[in-house]
């Protein structure tokens, strides 16, 4: 009785003493408070990361955890066992063994279920981690193998030594070979044997681009060389093998997204090509509608090249919102961004710009002006040099060019000259204000003398004269004639001619060429008897019968 007594006595302090250890190890957690997850601690032995405790198991923390099973590792080595790893599978999870002794427990705590992770997988994983640390640590013992690794790491030293300055030596002869390849083919660019693109940017951006690759590829070659050289010392090859992963994960990511894309590049080029054969056709039959070969009765010469471009831009939009899906990169954030800012862009910035176009292209169509026409817009008279889809430009001939907004000339009266009589260049008139007293006939006469003298007006039609006012002190008479001449230059010559011509024949006739004004009457009425009214050189209504009588 004695001897059970104090074995009760004992049981019963033990107990007390472990649920003391358990209170002062677990401290109650405060109302109000949820308790922090402990840290995880690692198992690390050679290096490696063998396992990663992340639970409490039976009141042991996990960095107490990390240590009780390192210190049961050290016990294991010193055995000097076989050294073989393995995992028992039991109800509380999956143990890892050495050499058939326990080192540590992994529980269903201490995995990420989420993953897919079980407790054998995770066991198996540290086994195999242990394995090659166990490996890598009799290696290290080994002086044949130290030997050899060290063979290995100056031989890859060397190369990497030798490639270094095979770069050196190929980033010479590039920069040369480029820099004269460059000034040598862009000396042969001109324009009118002028010279036009500057050698010495394009030179400095070749010899950037060259360092820039040169410099990548020494970063490679570090790279692999470290990754080799770490991967032979056992004690730095987890490192050396993380280098190779990081690698091999970054080349498998790029082939990877080059398979994934090699699909919408394909449909890309098919889009294109089907966008390109459709440009093309377009393109030949308007080039045929330009050359006057084929006629259309709603295309003609004039609008056929504003017609083809604006369809090639049709085209080529239509092709991109259909190969838009395909582009590598399309869905994600950073290309829908860009897309974005430029719809903004365009939608704030362009609406003057598509007001100056849409205004061109019904200058276009409407036909009102054509290139090489003689016409007035506003104030402005002169020869339609070019008709673009923002601005029209005229030529005076004076030494002037005129560029003016579409949007200004389609709310602007345009007097076309060059559509009054086919077959003619352009009309050409002048105005002058002759006094009262002199016949209106002879005025007509003389005019039409003036015309007749110069060889670049027109004889048919017939140039004519008319009298556009009758002011209070003088008459307003306004010669129309044809020129035959296209050039704005020409035509200023042509006016110039008429206007000397009007000067002599009026002289030769006697007439002045003055606008009178009257601050009182006259003594004598300026009226002109009938018997003066067609005097040289106009021919009375009686004299004209009679000589076409004869």
């Amino acid at each position: 009785m004695t001897v059970l007594r104090r074995l009760l006595v004992a049981m019963l302090l033990m107990m007390l003493h472990c649920f003391a250890t358990a209170a002062d190890t677990f401290p109650a957690p405060q109302s109000g408070a949820p308790s922090a997850p402990p840290a995880p601690a690692k198992l690390v032995f050679a290096n490696r990361t063998i396992f990663v405790f992340r639970s409490v198991l039976t009141g042991y923390p996990p960095e107490e955890r990390a240590e009780g099973a390192r210190k049961r590792l050290d016990a294991a080595l010193a055995r000097n066992g076989a050294q073989q790893p393995g995992i028992r599978p039991i109800t509380e999870g999956t143990q890892v063994m050495l050499d058939g002794a326990l080192l540590f427990l992994v529980t269903p705590a201490d995995i990420n279920p989420l993953a897919g992770d079980t407790t054998d997988s995770v066991a198996n994983e540290s086994a195999a981690t242990l394995g090659k640390a166990l490996l890598e640590r009799r290696e290290q013992a080994s002086p044949r193998y130290l030997l050899i690794a060290a063979a290995l790491c100056a031989a890859a030293t060397l190369a990497y030594a030798l490639i270094l300055h095979g770069l050196r030596q190929m980033h010479r002869w590039v920069g040369k070979r480029s820099t004269q390849a460059i000034s040598r083919r862009l000396g042969q660019v001109k324009l009118k044997n002028v010279r036009i693109l500057d050698a010495e940017h394009y030179v400095a951006f070749m010899r950037q681009l060259v360092n820039l690759l040169i410099w990548g590829l020494r970063l490679m070659a570090t790279y692999l060389w470290l990754a080799f050289v770490m991967g032979k010392i056992p004690y730095s090859r987890s490192w050396g093998e993380r280098l190779q992963d990081y690698l091999i994960d970054v080349a498998t990511s790029v082939a990877q997204g080059i398979i994934e894309a090699l699909p919408g590049l394909v449909l890309v080029a098919v889009i294109a090509a089907i966008a390109r054969l459709v440009m093309l056709t377009a393109a030949s039959v308007f080039q045929r509608v330009e050359s006057g070969e084929l006629q259309i009765a709603w295309l003609d010469r004039d609008t056929a090249t504003p017609t083809r471009r604006i369809l090639n831009v049709v085209i080529w939009l239509f092709a991109l919102a259909m190969a838009y899906p395909y582009l590598p990169g399309a869905h994600t954030a950073a290309f829908q961004g860009v897309s974005v800012l430029v719809g903004l862009m365009v939608s704030i910035g362009a609406s003057s710009i598509v007001g100056q176009g849409a205004s061109g292209l019904i200058l276009m169509y409407a036909r009102s002006l054509r290139k090489g026409e003689y016409v007035r817009i506003g104030e402005s008279e002169g020869t339609v040099v070019e008709l673009g889809m923002f601005e029209t430009r005229l030529r005076t001939g004076l030494g002037e060019e005129i560029t003016m907004p579409n949007a200004w000339v389609l709310s602007n009266t345009t007097k076309n000259y060059s559509r009054a009589h086919a077959g003619t260049g352009f009309v050409l008139d002048t105005t002058v204000t002759i006094g009262y007293d002199t016949p209106w006939r002879q005025v007509h006469a003389m005019l039409e003398l003036a015309a007749a003298r110069i060889e670049d007006i027109a004889a048919t039609p017939k140039p004519y004269v008319m009298q556009i006012g009758l002011s209070d002190f003088y008459p307003e008479y306004r010669l129309v004639a044809y020129a035959t001449v296209e050039t704005p230059r020409r035509r200023a010559e042509v006016l110039n001619q008429l206007h000397q011509q009007i000067i002599d024949v009026f002289n030769e006739y006697g007439v002045a060429i003055t606008s009178p004004h009257f601050t009182q009457e006259p003594a004598t009425p300026h009226v002109i008897p009938k018997e003066n009214w067609h005097p040289a050189p106009a021919v009375a209504p009686i004299d004209l019968a009679r000589d076409q009588q004869q």
